[in-house]
């Protein structure tokens, strides 16, 4: 009953150290007789019991690695607490085992020397600006190293960049400042704009008001064109008519009657004002000759049928 049980512990033993079942995104260095023999891939695998040993396991997932926080100096002499995340993935399990004693460590130490080195060659300003940039060269440095360690880093990422406190006063004060700039250069622009738009009113109004009294002095003298036209037509037409009349019979001698009682009329209207000073013409014998014409030609009227 003894011999069974120690038979049956030792299979147990055998069948335990024999047979090995590697999980899913895991590798697992064999060594046989300490010396690197075989990398087991996921699924059933069967070893020599007490010859090979399962030294190393490795998990092939992307693993994130927190970076401790550090102080950086920048190009201008600032003083700049980072933190960031580093992540990577086993590639070569063998390398990961053997390359380094401890990647974890390694990766950790040259992410921090990277991150001092990358940040040492820029300004304060521009490392808030230039974040990707610190990210892809920071990966770049551990990514030329890590190839001997198995290791592949896939990305870094800057959680936080922390300046110290008059830094940060110092930085408020410039963005307060540089926000009283652009409100002060909007109110000048707001108020610059409205006195535009004031001279533009005034000269389109002063435009519109010298356009209308032009149309009225245009029409005015269109107007006033229109009249004289019509007055001397009126006139044309009144010298064609007294024309006409004088071509008649007895139509000179009317014009003489007409001459006649005008200057008749005009004579004694001269005379009546007791406050003129007449004086006769030494031609008297033409007005008498015009009024026994005029005379005559009333006589002729008044016995005609």
């Amino acid at each position: 009953m003894e011999i069974a049980i120690v038979l049956f512990v030792i299979a147990v033993v055998f069948i335990t150290r024999a047979v090995k079942v590697v999980p899913q995104q895991n590798a697992w260095v064999v060594e046989r007789l300490g010396k690197y023999n075989v990398t087991l891939t996921p699924g059933l695998s069967f070893l020599v019991p007490f010859i090979d040993r399962v030294a190393y396991k490795h998990s092939l997932k992307e693993i994130p690695l927190d970076v401790p926080s550090q102080v950086c100096i920048t190009r201008d002499n600032t003083q700049l607490q980072v933190d960031g995340i580093l992540y990577f993935q086993v590639t070569d399990p063998m390398r990961a085992s053997y390359g380094s004693s401890n990647y974890v460590v390694a990766i950790t130490q040259l992410a921090q020397t990277s991150l001092r080195s990358v940040i040492g060659k820029l300004e304060l300003d521009k490392t808030f600006e230039e974040r990707d940039m610190i990210n892809a060269q920071v990966v770049q440095a551990i990514d030329e190293a890590a190839l001997n360690w198995g290791v592949k880093v896939l990305r870094y990422e800057i959680k936080d960049l922390t300046p110290p406190a008059e830094i940060l006063r110092a930085m408020q004060a410039q963005i307060t400042a540089e926000r009283e700039k652009r409100a002060l250069i909007a109110a000048s622009e707001g108020r610059r704009q409205e006195q535009i738009n004031i001279a533009t009113g005034e000269r389109e109004a002063f435009i519109a008001r010298s356009e209308g009294e032009k149309q009225s002095i245009i029409n005015n003298a269109q107007g006033e064109a229109a009249s004289i036209t019509a007055v001397a037509e009126a006139t044309a037409q009144a010298i064609e008519r007294v024309a006409a009349a004088i071509r008649l019979p007895g139509g000179e001698q009317a014009v003489q009657l007409k001459v006649a009682e005008k200057s008749v009329d005009a004579y004694s209207k001269v005379a009546a004002d007791a406050k003129t000073t007449l004086i006769v013409p030494s031609n008297m014998t033409e007005v008498s000759a015009l009024i026994s014409s005029a005379m005559k030609m009333v006589q002729a009227n008044r016995s005609a049928p």
